[in-house]
């Protein structure tokens, strides 16, 4: 028999769990408990008291009873008297002399019907005649026929009803509370009763709903007073160029706020610290993950219906069968053993000592299970009366201030009208979880913890350009205090998802750079107003072009534009580039994508451009027409873009001074003749390609000043090239070249030259005519020996020599007043091997012989 504690623990839940058990599982539970006590005391009951009692119904009893009444009063007097005869003999008589004695004691009574002057003497006489096997086994017979009759004429419901409602009980307990136990659910249950009461207990609830009701004052008060009294932004431009309705742009209460004076912040009413913030973030990153867990399955749903119904079903059939057999259960039973041959008596009258008492506990069973089932009736119909698989938090979001809290469903949902039906205060806090608002204004306080002013203004350096630069890269937003760097140039941010400038920005009278590295920043009205107006250079760089903020094509003040990111020809139609043609200031527009044809749209700013790079990932550039357009390009780059031959495109820029085709397919370049045409030509690049010779046409660019060639597959230098009088800067590094010609000494304006990675062997004494040289690049080559008249070339600041064949270095070395050992790339051993009084100067200090050169 089990006890109660080990049935109990069939429906031992956590405690934690109890927030998942609405009132009706609770009520059941209870009544589940009352019948486990029923069937336990019952069948206690049975184990200790349960028992039959039979007496024999004797045979002359019956006859008499079946007999027809034919004699009168007389007779019937008569029957009387012989049964009372027969009692008497009976006490003394055994049940195991019953056989013999028994039938003659019958015939004597029949037979004294009819001699009815026989005396009491003689009847006496006859029953001490009688003889018999005394056995003394009476009792032992009265205990096998009430075990006979228990088990033959006791209806079965009354000998096995405890155990059925045990068995019943259990089931339906099990069927509770499977939910809790099944594995694929009681997982996804212990997370979420987990998460739930972390988000109730977290102090960022209790934060952001204290937030919540003082924005609701301070918007009642605002109300009150009116929003005239606050003052606008003053901007010094026209109203031209204003963001649309659609420009993602962060505005407040339906105001534009002045950029001069701060903003109104509501004060916090709690303060989180630092382990409650992270704490706080990680339930956000929790309840995520959970829902897109949970979300997406009805698993728990259906198990809980399928377990309501498996109980609707139990208590139906209990009932019906259970009804069926109340009037069974009795007090009087009437048995037929069929054990004459040992007993003498073919029928015994029993009477159940436990029927009355089986019978009020059976039907107080009844009672608890229609009370069980109606309830179960009552859980179905809630089950199918309102969609449990959707949940709406529409009540939460009029209430607080986080309108976006999105509406879940399925086993979410589901799980979320348990919890309703424990408290709705559960549902309300953890909704707050839910919404980006709470998530953003979250990671704002943690960031604003985190990043103070202190260690911003450790974080801001020094760039090339000598200009103060913060770079933040993956924060969860822009630190306030970031705003509070009045003195700050260029601001870089980089994979800030949720970065926000806000009106503060408005303080930093300096910044004119921006960089937005897959960081689609929105921007308040006021902040816009002031980058508008502000905002010289910026760096945008993206994966999707639809990351690229709508209102960068609205700065109108804005020189320079980077745009780093996919911008393929399926794509173009969807950049937008049309809105730059309000960027009417705009001097260089720098393009770093996989374009096959330059967008059309970017001509609409052709007219004020002077500057033009684009970059291409090695995607095949083919259509070039529009580029005869833009008649103001001074500067164009076209690298990376598998050209094998010079545009013809480019002939038409009359105003082009330096044209950049590097890394890209060109082998020839007999194209050149037609830059006599552009006459403002000074500097060509065509380096990193496939060039095999320069044409002699190209002493038609008389203009050009820097010709770079480097990293091609030439092999000589044609005089031709040595006729550009104002040549500059010469670089034919990493080719094939052998000989240095002669005709070098021609360039007497040449300050930079540079043939490292070469064969050359030998230098020209024509090369130090070039005494304007001031870098000179000669490494990796196979050079033996460095001609004396080197000290010729006084304003010489950079030599290589690394990587070739020399044996010394010449000491007139010493005479180049500018050169000094960090400018002189040669082999150690090399350098130790030069005088003492040469390693001197060149060891000198670099500023007093610099200024002296000047």
């Amino acid at each position: 028999m089990f006890t109660l504690a080990e049935v109990a623990s069939l429906s031992d839940i956590q405690p934690t769990y109890r927030i998942l058990k609405p009132w009706w599982d609770v009520f059941m539970d209870y009544l589940a408990v009352v019948m486990l006590m029923v069937a336990i005391f019952a069948g206690t009951m049975q184990l200790t008291k349960d028992q039959v009692v039979c007496l024999p119904v004797l045979q002359s009893t019956v006859n008499s009873k079946v007999q027809p009444d034919t004699s009168g009063k007389a007779e019937f007097a008569t029957v009387e008297t012989t049964t009372g005869q027969e009692e008497a003999s009976m006490r003394t008589v055994s049940f195991g002399s019953a056989p013999t004695v028994a039938p003659d004691i019958l015939s004597r009574a029949t037979s004294s019907q009819y001699q009815p002057t026989e005396s009491g003497q003689e009847l006496k006489k006859e029953q001490k005649d009688s003889s018999g096997r005394k056995t003394n086994l009476d009792f032992q017979q009265y205990v096998f026929i009430n075990q006979m009759c228990y088990h033959l004429a006791l209806p079965w419901y009354s000998k096995y009803f405890p155990y059925l409602v045990l068995i019943h009980t259990i089931i339906l307990i099990v069927s509770s509370n499977f939910w809790f136990k099944y594995p694929k659910t009681c997982s996804k249950i212990e997370h979420f009763v987990s998460i739930l009461g972390k988000c109730f207990e977290s102090p960022w609830t209790t934060k952001a709903l204290s937030e919540t009701a003082c924005e609701d004052s301070e918007e009642n008060k605002q109300r009150l007073t009116g929003a005239q009294s606050l003052p606008k932004y003053v901007s010094t431009s026209s109203d031209e160029g204003s963001p649309s309705a659609s420009t993602p742009m962060i505005t407040k209460s339906g105001f534009k706020f002045s950029a001069d004076k701060p903003m109104i912040e509501i004060p916090s009413v709690t303060i989180l610290d630092k382990k409650d913030g992270e704490q706080a973030k990680a339930l956000f990153e929790k309840v995520r993950k959970f829902r897109a867990h949970v979300e997406d399955s009805d698993l728990i749903y259906k198990l809980y219906v399928g377990q309501t119904v498996i109980k609707t079903v139990k208590f139906i059939f209990i009932l019906c069968y259970t009804a069926n057999f109340v009037n069974t259960i009795s007090f009087e039973h009437i048995c037929n053993p069929k054990v004459e041959h040992l007993i003498g008596y073919t029928q015994f009258e029993c009477t159940h000592n436990m029927a009355y008492m089986l019978k009020k506990l059976l039907i107080s069973y009844i009672s608890l299970i229609c009370v069980y089932g109606f309830i179960c009736l009552y859980t179905l119909f809630w089950l199918f009366r309102i969609p449990l698989k959707e949940y709406s938090f529409e009540k939460v979001r009029e209430e607080s201030s986080f309108s976006d809290i999105p509406d879940v469903k399925n086993d979410f949902a589901f799980l979320l009208h348990m919890v309703d039906q424990y408290d709705q205060l559960y549902s309300k806090r953890f909704g707050v979880f839910l919404s980006e608002v709470s998530e953003n204004k979250l990671r704002g306080i943690s960031l604003n913890h985190e990043w103070t002013y202190e260690k911003l203004r450790q974080h801001v350096s020094r760039n090339a350009q000598d200009k103060q630069e913060l770079h933040l890269f993956m924060l969860s937003g822009v630190p306030d205090a970031v705003f509070d760097l009045t003195d700050l140039d260029v601001l870089k941010l980089e994979l800030i998802p949720e970065a926000k400038i806000t009106a503060k920005i408005s303080q930093m009278a300096n910044l004119q750079e921006l960089h937005l590295y897959h960081c689609p920043a929105k921007v308040e009205q006021t902040a816009f107003s002031f980058l508008r107006d502000h905002l010289r250079c910026l760096h945008v760089k993206f994966t999707d072009v639809a990351e690229i903020p709508a209102w960068v094509y609205l700065l109108k003040t804005l020189r320079e534009l980077y745009l780093i990111g996919n911008l393929n020809s399926e794509n173009n139609k969807m950049i937008g580039l049309e809105s730059l043609r309000e960027l009417r200031h705009l001097k260089i527009l720098h393009v770093k994508s996989n374009l096959t044809k330059i967008p059309p749209n970017i001509t609409d700013v052709a007219p004020h451009l002077t500057k033009l790079v684009i970059h291409n990932d090695g995607t095949k550039l083919v259509v070039l027409n529009s580029l005869k357009k833009m008649t103001n390009v001074a500067e164009l780059e076209l690298q990376n873009c598998e050209l094998e031959r010079i545009p013809h495109a480019i002939f038409s820029l009359s105003n082009l001074q330096e044209l950049d085709l590097k890394s890209n397919s060109i082998r020839t370049i007999e194209e050149i003749i037609s830059f006599q045409h552009l006459k403002r030509l000074t500097c060509l690049k065509l380096w990193h390609n496939k060039i095999v010779s320069i044409p002699s046409s190209i002493t038609h660019i008389k203009n050009l000043e820097s010709l770079y060639l480097s990293n091609n597959k030439l092999e000589t230098l044609p005089a031709a090239v040595f006729s550009l009088q104002k040549l500059r800067c010469l670089d034919v590094s990493f080719n094939s070249i052998a000989v240095i010609p002669v005709e070098i000494g021609l360039l007497q304006n040449l300050q930079h030259f540079h043939i490292t990675g070469n064969k050359v062997d030998i230098l020209p004494k024509q090369l130090f005519k070039c005494v304007k040289l001031r870098t000179l690049s000669l490494g990796q080559n196979c050079i033996t020996s460095i001609p004396d008249k080197v000290s010729q070339l006084l304003q010489l600041t950079y030599l290589e020599l690394k990587g070739n064949c020399l044996d010394r270095l010449p000491a007139t070395l010493g005479q180049c007043q500018l050169l000094r050992k960090s400018g002189l790339i040669v082999e150690d051993h090399l350098f130790d091997a030069l005088p003492s009084e040469v390693k001197e100067v060149l060891n000198q200090d670099t500023s007093i012989p610099f200024a002296n050169g000047i």
